[in-house]
């Protein structure tokens, strides 16, 4: 059952997030976003664990989230940056071949927040890695790539140093920045779980536990995304061949911590063949 008052007061923490100059209240405001978006994931999963009817009307779904265009290079970060997102919020993921949507599993609720957060994101690290490239200090840094040198018996792999090009510093950075924001979200729905636990052990009334209740939905979602699932093989954020750069990665990481977030947009696109 979709939420747009919940979406509404999310998307409303991440203007604030977004309008602030100040780093701190940044922190805050996007740290409120998905804290507010686990207690709700949290409510849901208690009343479903009280309520017989609540089971039968809210059950995993699946979703189709377009990501990018067929052709557009750097597609791999973008669904890093949303499976990141998804993590922090008990949504399980397939990858399309081509990396231009994802297939996204779980609750209505937290898909909806996933696609909320993403949203906003996107466009900060697509923002951040081109301020990066635009000022130049990629330039005169390297990059380590493993190669294949010779054939046969006398094969080997070796680490070469190459110079650093732009296609290269944007995918370190945008990764290290996807995986930074994974993170800080992370910390934030743990907290809200802590607090969410705590508040029951202070409580008077007798409850289900908000630990099991938890528990018990990741298990129906793991159950549904089986089921449903078509999808081969395991997706992986970055591939040895796209060569690794420390300066990149610190660059985006720093972005990552200091990220503002922006607001919504739709996404829909046609079926297609999952990653293999």
């Amino acid at each position: 059952m979709r939420d747009d008052k919940l979406l509404t007061r999310i998307s409303a923490l991440l203007r604030q997030a977004e309008n602030t100059d100040n780093e701190h209240e940044a922190e805050t405001f996007m740290q409120a976003a998905q804290r507010l978006a686990t207690a709700s994931s949290i409510d849901l999963a208690v009343a479903r664990a009280h309520d017989p009817a609540a089971r039968t009307k809210t059950i995993p779904i699946s979703r189709q989230v377009v990501l990018g265009e067929p052709g557009k290079r750097g597609l791999r970060t973008y669904v890093q940056l949303f499976v990141a997102i998804a993590r922090a919020n008990d949504v399980t993921v397939d990858v399309a071949h081509n990396s231009t949507y994802v297939l996204a599993y779980g609750y209505e609720l937290d898909i909806d927040a996933c696609e909320t957060l993403y949203t906003s994101l996107i466009v900060q690290m697509v923002a951040a890695s081109d301020a990066y490239l635009r000022s130049g200090a990629y330039k005169g840094e390297t990059f380590a790539r493993v190669v294949t040198k010779g054939n046969g018996w006398r094969a080997r792999r070796v680490v070469e140093e190459k110079p650093l090009s732009p296609i290269t510093a944007r995918l370190n950075f945008q990764s290290a920045f996807a995986e930074r924001i994974g993170r800080r979200l992370s910390e934030a729905r743990d907290a809200a779980r802590a607090e969410a636990i705590e508040a029951e052990r202070d409580s008077a009334q007798p409850t289900l536990s908000t630990a099991v209740a938890l528990r018990n939905k990741e298990i129906e979602v793991s159950d549904f995304y089986r089921t449903e699932s078509k999808a081969r093989g395991t997706w992986r954020p970055s591939s040895a061949s796209a060569g690794y750069s420390e300066a990149a990665r610190r660059a985006g990481d720093k972005a990552g911590r200091r990220a503002k977030l922006g607001p919504d947009r739709e996404f829909g696109a046609p079926r297609g063949a999952l990653e293999a």
